[in-house]
C-alpha cells in the first residue's frame, strides 16, 4: 500500500515513529488514507495541520496523553480551540480572530456560527471545513475585548501583547493563496507550509512581568491565560459517544475532571473536560529579572453530538451531526483555566 499523504507530510516534521503512532491515534477519512502525490488538495493540508496541532497539545497535558495512551482506539478529533486579542495598536498580527481567518479560510475552512461569550467579554468563532465539516477539526476561535475591562487592564493589554514581527511569513502566505484560488501544492510545499503555520500556534508577544500579569488576572483569567500562553491550543477535543458515561468512568480511574458536565440549550452537544495542566511559564519580575510561576496551561475535552434535528422535533439523519457550539457550554468549559484549582 502507498503511504497516505498526511503520514508522509508527518514523518518529514516528526519522525517515522511518530507519524505512525499519529495515523494509530487518530480516526481519519478515507480520503485521508490516500497519496495524493504532487497534487496536494487543500483538505489534505488542512488535515495533516490538525494532526499535528493535536500532537502538540497532548504533549502539553500529560493527562490528556495519559487517557489517549490508556483509552486505546482512534480518536475523533472534533476541535480545537485557540484564543486571541481583539484590540487596535497591537503591532504585526492582525485583531482578534482575523489574524487565524487568514490562515483557515484558505485552507477551506468558513465561519460556521458566531458565539457571543457575553460573561468573559469575548465572542467566539466556529470555523468548520467545506469539503469534510465532519471529519475534519473545527476551529473555535474566540477573541476577548480588553476595552471591554477597566483602564488598567487595557492599559496593561496594550503593554503584554505587542507582536513585533508576524509569523506568518511571505512564503507561507504564497502557498495559502494558491489553496485559496482552488490550487493544489506539491508534497514539498504542502510539507513546508504545514511546518510553518504551527509556528502561529504559540506564544508570540514578549515575556509578561508579573505586575502586568497579575493586573490582567484580577479581572480576567482569559487574558491572564492568553499572556503566559499566546495563540497555543486552548484545547482540544475528542468526540465520543456518551460523554456523560465516558465522564463517570474516568473519575472512576482517577482522573481529575470538570464536576459538571455542559449541555447545549437543546441537548444535542454535551461537553466535559479534563482539569488543565499546570506549567511552568518566564515572568519578569519587579527588578528586571527573569523568574518563573506555575500557572493554568491546556486541557483535554470530550464532545458528544448528536444527529442535527428538525423543527418538528424529529431526527434528520441525512443533516448529519450536530456541529454547533452553545455560547453556556463554552463558558463553562473555558473555567477549566480560569484557576489552579480548576472551577
Amino acid at each position: 500500500m502507498k503511504t497516505p499523504t498526511v503520514q508522509k507530510i508527518a514523518q518529514a516534521l516528526v519522525g517515522n515513529d511518530e507519524a505512525g503512532r499519529l495515523m494509530e491515534m487518530l480516526a481519519l477519512h478515507p480520503a485521508f488514507l490516500a497519496d495524493h502525490g504532487d497534487a496536494v488538495p487543500r483538505a489534505v493540508v488542512a488535515q495533516a495541520l490538525t494532526m499535528q496541532l493535536f500532537r502538540g497539545l497532548l504533549r502539553e497535558v500529560p493527562e490528556g496523553a495519559r487517557y489517549v495512551r490508556e483509552q486505546g482506539g482512534r480518536m475523533v478529533f472534533d476541535h480545537g480551540a485557540l484564543r486571541t486579542v481583539n484590540a487596535p495598536g497591537l503591532g504585526a498580527l492582525p485583531p482578534g480572530h482575523a489574524a487565524f481567518a487568514r490562515v483557515l479560510e484558505p485552507l477551506g475552512y468558513h465561519v460556521g456560527g458566531t458565539y457571543p461569550l457575553e460573561r468573559l467579554r469575548m465572542m467566539g468563532y466556529a470555523y468548520t471545513h467545506r469539503d469534510y465539516p465532519e471529519d475534519i477539526a473545527q476551529f473555535f476561535v474566540s477573541e476577548i475585548f480588553p476595552d471591554r475591562f477597566s483602564p488598567e487592564v487595557q492599559a496593561a493589554a496594550l503593554e503584554v501583547f505587542q507582536v513585533k514581527d508576524d509569523p506568518l511569513a511571505a512564503d507561507a502566505k504564497g502557498l495559502l493563496d494558491r489553496l485559496g484560488g482552488g490550487g493544489t501544492l506539491t508534497l514539498d510545499e504542502a510539507t513546508a507550509l504545514v511546518g510553518e503555520l504551527l509556528r502561529l500556534f504559540d506564544r508570540h508577544h514578549p515575556v509578561p512581568t508579573l505586575a502586568q500579569y497579575e493586573t490582567l488576572l484580577a479581572e480576567s483569567a482569559e487574558l491572564a491565560w492568553i499572556a503566559t500562553e499566546g495563540n497555543r491550543f486552548n484545547h482540544a477535543t475528542d468526540r465520543v459517544p456518551d460523554v456523560e458515561a465516558l465522564a463517570d468512568d474516568l473519575k472512576a480511574r482517577g482522573y481529575e475532571m470538570k464536576p459538571k458536565v455542559e449541555v447545549s440549550r437543546d441537548g444535542t452537544v454535551r461537553q466535559t473536560a479534563l482539569r488543565a495542566a499546570m506549567v511552568e511559564r518566564p515572568f519578569i519580575d519587579a527588578r528586571g529579572n527573569l523568574t518563573s510561576r506555575v500557572v493554568p496551561g491546556s486541557f483535554y475535552e470530550f464532545i458528544s453530538r448528536d444527529p442535527l434535528k428538525s423543527e418538528t422535533g424529529g431526527i434528520e439523519a441525512a443533516r448529519g451531526l450536530d456541529l454547533r457550539f452553545d455560547s453556556g457550554n463554552a463558558q463553562g468549559i473555558f473555567k477549566m483555566t480560569a484557576a489552579a484549582s480548576g472551577c
